[in-house]
C-alpha cells in the first residue's frame, strides 16, 4: 500500500475514533495533520481506545506528547549518526585531499 493511501486510511480511522468519543471531525483531522504519520496515528488511536479521554485537552496533550517523542527519537538518531561519523574519522584519520 502506498504511503498516501495508508495515511488517508489512518486519518479516516482516527477521525472516526475521535467522533465516536463525541468530538467533532475537525478535531480528528487536525490531530491527524499534527501527528503526520500512520504509525503516530495508530499510537494515538491506541491511547483513545484504552483511555477514552473525556476532554479535547486530553486528546491534544497526548498528541503533543507523541510528537515530542518522535522529535526526541529523530534527534537521538541524528546524534548517533554524527557520533558514528566522528568515531570513523578518529579511527581512520582525516582525508588530507
Amino acid at each position: 500500500m502506498d504511503f498516501k493511501r495508508e495515511w488517508a486510511r489512518s486519518r479516516d480511522e482516527l477521525v472516526q475514533t475521535i467522533r465516536s468519543l463525541g468530538f467533532p471531525d475537525e478535531l480528528g483531522e487536525q490531530i491527524a495533520k499534527m501527528l503526520g504519520s500512520p504509525k503516530a496515528m495508530q499510537r494515538m488511536m491506541a491511547y483513545l481506545y484504552n483511555v477514552k479521554p473525556n476532554t479535547a485537552e486530553l486528546i491534544v496533550d497526548e498528541a503533543l506528547a507523541i510528537c515530542s517523542d518522535i522529535d526526541r527519537w529523530r534527534e537521538k538518531k541524528a546524534s548517533e549518526e554524527a557520533n558514528a561519523k566522528y568515531n570513523e574519522m578518529r579511527y581512520f584519520g582525516f582525508d588530507e585531499e
